[in-house]
């Protein structure tokens, strides 16, 4: 989203010019407006619905005279066009008194029994995977898309800010949408075309990219990632239809009864077909579902043409509407395969329908269907990114050949528009503030500040600490980066710093080379599992606001030097050669442990550690998607994939003066679900074991949080130290239900809050070799009695705000135990 918000400051536009276009509103002989009712241009299957309203927009690139208006129950209307432009037309149906006998009105919910349109649907269900490219054992196809992003409800206020001074310009060509009837300007276009080849026996797929080019965007290939699996493809078949992270229920699901009511309103012949006509709406309010129409073929029961919009109810951030629409083609007289695909999303921060918003808008067109060719499995590999980078570049030749439909005048004069815009120096400038609020640093030519959001922190050690830091950046896919802070905390008067590097020496199983070195103060209770190889910082030892004393921290100064290797896609294998030394940060807190010898107490006591340590590590997240090809990528499917992750590591004693010989295991999976209609669930499972004796700070603290934010994967009514052990297995369980509940009880439903539960347990012990060891102030208590905790908290507060209350579930007699909790998460989301 906040990449969209990018676009928003620096949009631009041109108009849309087409050779017939008309608007306006039908309404009945009593002034009531017609919802749903066809407006088609005469001899033609240009055509569209109207809205709930009864208002309806409409062009094409071809000159008509006519429009025809109809709807069941009422005489058909034929509107003459004395203009190719006719816009705000006010168009009254009569009702068809031979006709009313046959017309059934529905208000409400309609009856699920000898409903004809439900028995419909079943036929549908029935013969869904025996319509389309599902029929053959392989298939390909070519597809041309183009992306456009507009900047939607443009009024005189918002002509005569200052935002587009010296390019005010642009408004002398605004244009009108076909689909809600506002004014946008275009400034974004992205074309790409495609070949697609499948195979339904392997059930493999693959897209191979031969051309994308895209207007003033051109350097920012994660932009562009970004913004496409925001508005990926789906399959209306589907139960579900996902899209910001949302499940959408099908109007041709199985469990679309439940949530849809039907009505068979009209049979026509189109492209030569006998079809049904079929309007569902929702049954009830704030659930994510859509509104609209679809024809179906009477023999195969294929979907013809179907649109669906959304209320304007729907429980999702940001988004005022989708619209949908697609069409298909008939080959071979009975195989329906996609024609034509059409999405557009009205995104804004403000629910008013006033306020400037975005508008997304995806076409997608497919032809040249060929069935029943087969590939090698091996031809199903992915290519890698950098193959298709290569295809960003192509002659404006290819682009008039691969069209599937020309590009109008307006979007192909958004091309030219940006390339002059880019020698404004206000436009490079809200750009350069975009980049800010999008990356939360501070871009100059070859370095990048930040984060921004880290300079000031607090705890207990440093007291008042101020952080710069930084990395090198000449674009998005640099092979090398360095990074860096400096710190300084005003309660120890001291420096903290680190440096890192990486640098990618072979692209093609991305082998990096990668090393820190850092002296900082850390919560080392406030995790379990460490997967990074990065400079940084736990939120643990810089919040700036916490429950109790956050004072056993430690003074870490680490080295670290590995190879990170990715032989298969999202495959990744790590090993990692690291040097740490560790004391207390806090005279309230220390980490002292006995120093043994056979077994025996020396009498000797120490309070820091020297520990050198090889780690190799596997991490698989199957299904992530990145974008870049340099040694840093953009995950573009954030919380959308699996991750598995198992390390092994190995304590080197006397190498270096290292104090400790141990072997370490640790395993962590990670699991999000999009539970259909029912929300979406996160689970985290981790394991671990150090087999050999070590002082605390090589054991494992169950991660506790003292901070106000709710951090997953940690326990809220947990101190930090308050369980150690050598031996754990923790479960972390959450379920947003995305308002489900909330939807259901008077007066809360506009208030569009989401329920949000979570369940955590865990289980540990620690031997009594590693007790005879403690010599620390911590005492070593295992959860051997399974600690468990759970919480229930409500979401979308003001769009950007959840509180959590947290219940803490056993273990209750624990001097300064914190029975009750309440945290927040802050963000936005859809």
């Amino acid at each position: 989203m906040l990449r969209l918000l990018l676009l928003f400051f620096i949009g631009m536009s041109f108009s849309l010019f087409s050779q017939t276009k008309v608007s306006g509103v039908v309404k009945d002989a009593d002034g009531y407006t017609v919802p749903f009712a066809n407006v088609v241009f005469e001899n033609s299957s240009e055509g569209t619905t109207t809205n709930e309203n009864g208002f309806f927009s409409l062009e094409s690139p071809r000159r008509h005279k006519t429009i025809v208006v109809s709807f069941m129950g009422y005489v058909s209307q034929k509107i003459h066009l004395n203009t190719s432009t006719a816009l705000n037309l006010k168009i009254v149906l009569e009702e068809d008194a031979a006709k009313l006998d046959e017309v059934v009105v529905y208000s409400g919910k309609t009856s699920k029994k000898n409903n004809p349109a439900i028995d419909i649907l079943r036929k549908i269900w029935d013969k869904k995977h025996e319509n389309g490219i599902h029929k053959f054992d392989q298939y390909q196809y070519n597809k041309y898309e183009k992306l456009q992003i507009d900047i939607n409800t443009i009024d005189s206020a918002f002509m005569k800010s200052g935002l587009f001074k010296n390019m005010d310009f642009v408004f002398d060509r605004l244009d009108t949408s076909t689909v809600n009837g506002k004014a946008f300007l275009p400034f974004f276009i992205n074309e790409a075309y495609s070949k697609i080849y499948g195979d339904n026996v392997l059930k493999k797929e693959k897209e191979v990219l031969e051309g994308n080019k895209n207007s003033g965007f051109s350097e920012n290939q994660s932009l562009i990632a970004k913004v496409k699996d925001i508005y990926k493809e789906y399959n209306v078949y589907d139960n579900y239809l996902k899209f910001f992270d949302k499940a959408f229920t099908s109007p041709l699901s199985r469990t679309g009864i439940d949530v849809y009511n039907y009505v068979l309103r009209d049979s026509a012949f189109i492209d030569g077909k006998w079809c049904y006509n079929i309007l569902y709406y929702p049954r009830r309010k704030s659930e994510l579902t859509f509104k609209g129409d679809f024809w179906v073929n009477d023999s195969t029961w294929a979907i013809k043409k179907i649109n669906l919009t959304t209320t304007k109810d729907i429980n999702v951030n940001f988004v005022r509407s989708i619209y949908i629409d697609q069409e298909f083609d008939v080959l071979n007289d009975s195989v329906f395969v996609l024609k034509r695909d059409y999405f557009m999303a009205d995104l804004s921060l403000i629910e008013n329908e006033s306020a400037q918003g975005i508008n997304g808008k995806r076409t997608s067109l497919y032809a040249n269907y060929v069935f029943n060719v087969p590939k090698e499995r091996d031809f199903y590999n992915p290519r890698t990114e950098a193959e298709e980078i290569k295809t960003y570049i192509k002659s404006e030749e290819f682009w008039e050949s691969k069209r599937i439909e020309p590009l109008s005048k307006s979007e192909a004069g958004i091309y030219k528009m940006m390339d002059t815009l880019e020698t404004i120096p206000r436009f490079r400038t809200y750009k350069k503030i975009g980049e800010s609020l999008t990356t939360g640093a501070y871009r100059i030519k070859g370095f990048e500040f930040g984060p921004l959001l880290s300079v000031i922190g607090y705890n207990e050690a440093e007291k008042l600490r101020i952080r710069i830091g930084g990395r090198t950046y000449f674009g998005q896919n640099d092979p090398w980066r360095l990074s860096g802070f400096v710190a300084y905390g005003f309660g120890d008067d001291k420096f903290k710093y680190g440096i890192s590097g990486k640098i990618l020496i072979e692209p093609k199983n991305r082998l990096i080379i990668f090393g820190e070195n850092r002296r900082d103060v850390e919560q080392t209770g406030a995790k379990l599992t460490n997967s990074d190889y990065v400079v940084g910082r736990n939120l643990a030892s810089s919040s700036l606001f916490s429950i109790g004393r956050n004072h056993r921290l430690t003074n870490i100064q680490l080295t670290a030097v590995g190879i990170d290797i990715e032989p298969l896609k999202n495959l990744r294998f790590r090993i990692t050669g690291s040097f740490r030394t560790m004391k207390s940060a806090t005279e309230a807190f220390n980490i002292d442990y006995k120093v043994m010898k056979d077994g025996v107490f020396t009498g000797e006591i120490k309070s820091d550690i020297r520990q050198p340590e090889i780690e190799t590590a596997v991490i698989y997240s199957p299904g992530q998607k990145t974008s870049g090809i340099g040694v840093d990528r953009l995950i573009v499917n954030e919380q959308r994939f699996p991750i598995f992750y198992f390390s092994y590591g190995y304590g080197l004693k006397d190498m270096l003066q290292g104090d400790f010989e141990y072997t370490k295991l640790q395993f962590f999976y990670s699991q999000p679900l999009n539970i259909g209609g029912l929300g979406r669930f996160r689970s985290t499972l981790e394991l671990g074991t150090t087999l050999d004796p070590v002082p605390l700070s090589l054991l494992d603290p169950i991660p506790g949080n003292q901070t106000i934010m709710s951090t997953f994967t940690t326990f809220s009514q947990l101190d930090y130290y308050e369980f150690v052990t050598d031996t754990y297995i923790s479960l972390h369980l959450q379920h947003d239900f995305g308002g489900r509940i909330f939807s259901r009880i008077p007066g809360w439903r506009k208030l569009n809050l989401r329920e949000v539960f979570g369940f955590r347990a865990v289980y540990g012990t620690v031997s009594n070799e590693n007790r005879e060891l403690n010599a620390s102030n911590v005492p070593y208590i295992a959860p051997e009695d399974i600690y468990w905790e759970w919480s229930a908290g409500i979401g979308n507060i003001f769009k950007f705000l959840r509180v959590d209350a947290n219940f803490r579930g056993n273990y209750r007699e624990l001097p300064g135990a914190r029975n009750f909790g309440v945290t927040i998460l802050l963000g936005f989301y859809f």
